[in-house]
Parts: structure tokens; sequence; C-alpha cells
């Protein structure tokens, strides 16, 4: 009994904080396949967003489809950078905010530009005390695979935003003079 007092009352917790489940991402209606075009090879942020777009129920392009009949998410450029933003008794950097910036822009199959280039940058700090170097390079790792799947979310989101957008404003009744 204390069990199923617990579960609605954690339910109805939830549902007054406004708390629910993301939705799909949403893309237009008739969207061909998606290719997603980076000029880095090998560009580990290009094989999460292709995952995620599939996850979504978005078909995802291979280097065989025909370039007039696909979607593009263009990956201008990703940059990376370590900022000090503290520093030991001895002058070293100690602490350090990792930043990841990426430009991005989103192309319907017939040239039609549904999200703008645009720019999202994110950052994390992390502690690199000078004496372990080995550790450090491991959370500095551990913090750009976050960092990379945080940009894929963000990046897609912004695209769901537009097309949500979109739809809406398609959706709502004209205005009365």
């Amino acid at each position: 009994m204390s069990r199923l007092l617990l579960v609605l009352t954690a339910a109805l917790v939830l549902s007054g904080c406004g708390f629910h489940l993301r939705e799909r991402l949403a893309l237009p209606d008739e969207t061909p396949p998606v290719r997603v075009v980076s000029n880095t090879p090998y560009s580990e942020l290009v094989t999460i967003l292709e995952r995620n777009l599939r996850n979504a129920g978005a078909t995802v392009a291979g280097p065989e489809t025909d370039r007039g009949q696909m979607a593009r998410l263009e990956i201008v450029s990703e940059r990376w950078g370590d900022l000090p933003i503290a520093i030991d008794e001895r002058g070293r950097a100690q602490d350090f905010s990792l930043r990841y910036a990426t430009i991005f822009s989103f192309h319907l199959a017939d040239g039609t530009v549904l999200v703008p280039q645009q720019s999202v940058e994110l950052a994390r700090d992390y502690v690199s005390p000078p004496e372990d170097v080995t550790g450090t390079s491991t959370e500095r790792e551990i913090l750009a695979d976050e960092l990379r799947r945080e940009m894929a979310a963000s990046i897609l989101r912004r695209i769901d935003g537009v097309v949500r957008a979109g739809a809406e404003a398609a959706a709502a009744p004209p205005a009365t003079p």
C-alpha cells in the first residue's frame, strides 16, 4: 500500500511541475533522406548526428544517394579550445574550460534553407593538477565525448524547434485586422 502511495505521489509531483517526456524529432512532412555533411573527415559528431536521426525515425542518406533527392544537415565547422581559468601558487594552469563550438545549417532537398547557418557553443570546466597529467587527459576525453553528444542533441533540438514553429504558424488562423 505504501508503494502505491509513493508512486502516486511521485506521479502527481512530476505532473504538477510540468515534467513530460521529450517528443520525437519533428521533420517536415515528406522529408527525403537526410545527409549529414562535414568538412572534418571521420567526424565523431557526424556519426552521433546520423545515429540520433535514425533513432528519431528519419532516413539517413548514404554516399550513393542522389544529391538532388536528399536534405542536407551541413556541419560547416567544429572548433575545440581549452581556456585556463585558474592557476596555482607557481603560476601553472590548474583549472580549464573546455569549449566546443559548431556552425551548422539545414537545407531541404529543393535547396530551401530550413535552418540558416548558426553556431552553437558549449563549455565544461575541469581541474587539471599539473602533477597528474594522465588523469587529466582521461577526464578531458570523457568531457569531449559528453560535449559531442550534447552538441548533436542541441543541433537536432534547433531543427525540431524550427519545424514545430513553422507547423504551428501554418496551423494558426489568419489574423484579422
